[in-house]
């Protein structure tokens, strides 16, 4: 294959890739929806000022990834990928590709569904981040089947464990995931010791998710997906009873 096919084929792909993201962007957005954004009760639910709705955040972050879909879809069709994305040069996937997309399909449904409504978020995102770096960077597939397979042991027993809405709170889906974390964290850096992407995966794994929910539960004050995590709760805790009326006296 030349380098122009080469060419082409990424442009497709950018076009199947920009369809999926919009499409997934615009189906949260219709779920976000159904959070009161002006005061109005919805469900039970009353909301209050916009500015202090939870509907906020994803409003924000999937209104973003539809825009990026949107700039995506219309660099590949101006290049010509809509047109060689029907082809068969623009489907032609080989086993590396067909693995890297399925292993990521799996990733990402099972953190949404099975790990981000019953799971602490610190400690499921900080499981994807690393499942993330770990599996894709240098594509090899042993490390995205490994990567994979933590996701989905940790989402499956989550979803399948506590799947009625009453056991969420349950705290047993939280330590099986910060279990399959340290082991994965243990195999990224010893696999690569030497890498500095290995050294840094463990920070960014904890610090991202763990920045974004204190920014979100107490710089925005908007909702955090569950409260009574492993983690969060304790946060919640100290910052409430010990750390607060320190500056309320």
């Amino acid at each position: 294959m030349t380098s122009s096919d080469d060419i082409a084929v990424l442009r497709a792909r950018d076009f199947w890739g920009a369809i999926v993201l919009g499409t997934l962007s615009i189906f949260f957005l219709w779920r976000t929806s159904f959070i009161p954004l002006f005061g109005e009760n919805r469900a039970g639910v009353s909301g209050g000022d916009w500015y202090n709705s939870a509907a906020l955040v994803p409003l924000g972050l999937f209104s973003g990834l539809l825009v990026l879909s949107l700039i995506l879809l219309g660099i590949s069709i101006k290049s010509g990928g809509a047109k060689m994305a029907f082809s068969a040069l623009g489907l032609g996937w080989d086993k590396a590709e067909a693995i890297r997309f399925t292993t990521l399909g799996l990733i990402l449904f099972f953190y949404i569904v099975g790990l981000v409504p019953r799971v602490d978020f610190i400690l499921c995102s900080g499981l994807l981040i690393t499942a993330l770096i770990f599996g894709y960077h240098g594509g090899h597939q042993n490390r995205m089947m490994t990567s994979c397979a933590s996701v989905v042991a940790a989402g499956g027993y989550a979803m399948f464990a506590h799947l009625p809405r009453s056991e969420w709170a349950l705290l047993s889906d939280d330590w099986i995931t910060l279990v399959l974390w340290a082991l994965l964290t243990v195999v990224a850096v010893s696999a690569s010791p030497r890498e500095r992407v290995a050294r840094i995966t463990p920070i960014l794994a904890l610090l991202l998710p763990l920045v974004l929910v204190l920014a979100m539960a107490f710089g925005f004050r908007q909702n955090v997906p569950n409260r009574g995590g492993l983690i969060f709760k304790q946060i919640e805790y100290h910052y409430y009873v010990t750390l607060k009326p320190l500056w309320s006296r």
